[in-house]
């Protein structure tokens, strides 16, 4: 296979909303239901507001996977890619990249890329298979906020509701509120490509663009934990 068809079939699949999710556009896909989410396993992370971004054997990739990407905030992924990409062979893994602040301004970040899917060909691995090899290549996952089975669409909804009315995990309250941007329901068991729309939704808050222009134009870099909080301390708000 040519590594022009190769990167093209790579590309991730959009998400469907849920059909209450408030934050979707016109031009967004909504699920008709969610059914396929209820009465069995399934984990909701926190969906966070960054650059999906894939890591695999050819190297780092931007959500559109035409070319690897070679955007400034990216560069801290390549290094990465240089130590793991020899493990990957046929693993995809996709993170959200939080280098450059996008609309939310994270006030207790512990790391910049969080795994929050793998794929293999066309099987997208269960999320034990998820941690585990992020476990293996030493990267941080995606916060999970719930792992269970829910019995019923409105108690799905409400559980929704209720977990994103909380700060985000990356959010120390003692200095700034960082809001949730959203959660993503997945499916815990592994599923294949086709079945992607069904298996995965979400959840986004109103107006979640907060920017007036796009981010890439004068875009700055987020700051981890430790130096969001002396620059707060320093600046006499903390």
């Amino acid at each position: 296979m040519c590594i022009t068809a190769f990167l093209s079939h790579m590309k991730y699949p959009r998400t469907f909303h849920f059909p209450f999710s408030p934050g979707a556009k016109n031009d967004d896909r909504i699920a008709a239901d969610f059914d396929s989410l209820i009465g069995v396993p399934i984990v909701i992370t926190e969906k966070l507001d960054g650059e999906n971004t894939c890591i695999n054997e050819l190297g780092v990739f931007a959500r559109s996977h035409s070319a690897p990407t070679r955007n400034p905030w990216a560069g801290y992924l390549w290094q990465q890619w240089d130590l793991l990409h020899h493990q990957l062979q046929d693993m995809e893994i996709f993170g959200e990249s939080l280098y450059a602040i996008h609309s939310i301004v994270y006030s207790a970040l512990p790391a910049y890329f969080h795994v929050f899917a793998i794929r293999q060909e066309e099987t997208w691995s269960s999320w034990e298979d998820v941690k585990f090899y992020a476990g293996v290549v030493d990267l941080p996952l995606t916060p999970v906020l719930y792992e269970g089975v829910v019995e019923s669409a409105q108690a799905l909804q409400t559980l929704i509701e209720r977990l994103v009315r909380m700060p985000s995990s990356f959010s120390d309250e003692t200095i700034a509120h960082t809001p949730c941007e959203g959660v993503v329901v997945r499916l815990k068991a592994g599923f294949h490509n086709e079945d992607f729309s069904t298996s995965v939704l979400k959840w986004v808050r109103r107006d979640h663009i907060q920017t007036d222009a796009h981010w890439t134009r004068n875009w700055k870099r987020a700051l981890l934990q430790y130096e969001f909080r002396k620059a707060h301390v320093i600046n006499g708000e903390g």
